[in-house]
């Protein structure tokens, strides 16, 4: 898997189509145990710019702290409310089909549930219960 440069990286994070050899990467971050993470992290390179611009906004150092707070919580709460659909689009600009994020998310909770499942009755269940 071929995992893009800085620059790639920030085009990426701001929505732009990485090549079709960064695919398997693209998949990974879509899907990856920490992927609610790694798409809080792609949606601060957005926000940060915003915030440092409007720090130097003239005004009290207090108004301005609570401008760019206030902003930034906004900016948070509408990324992350719609944080699977926004995935799932960028998945569809790489090229994969619709849904396939969702998919391969269930299938890997699916089997983390049957493992936890699994290690639950073999502990807690004598064979003659069943």
């Amino acid at each position: 898997m071929e995992r893009p440069n800085a620059l790639r990286w920030l085009g990426y994070a701001v929505g732009v189509r990485l090549p079709d050899r960064y695919n398997d990467w693209a998949l990974y971050d879509a899907t990856s145990k920490h992927w609610r993470a790694r798409y809080v992290l792609q949606r601060s390179i957005g926000i940060l710019p915003l915030c440092a611009v409007w720090l130097l906004l003239p005004g009290s150092i207090w108004l301005r702290l609570s401008l760019v707070l206030m902003a930034a919580l906004v900016a948070y709460f509408y990324s992350c409310a719609y944080m699977e659909e926004s995935v799932e689009h960028r998945l569809g600009r790489q090229g994969f089909p619709h849904n396939t994020g969702r998919r391969l998310r269930a299938e890997a909770a699916e089997a983390k549930n049957a493992e936890a499942t699994a290690r639950y009755l073999a502990r807690y269940r004598t064979p003659s219960e069943g």
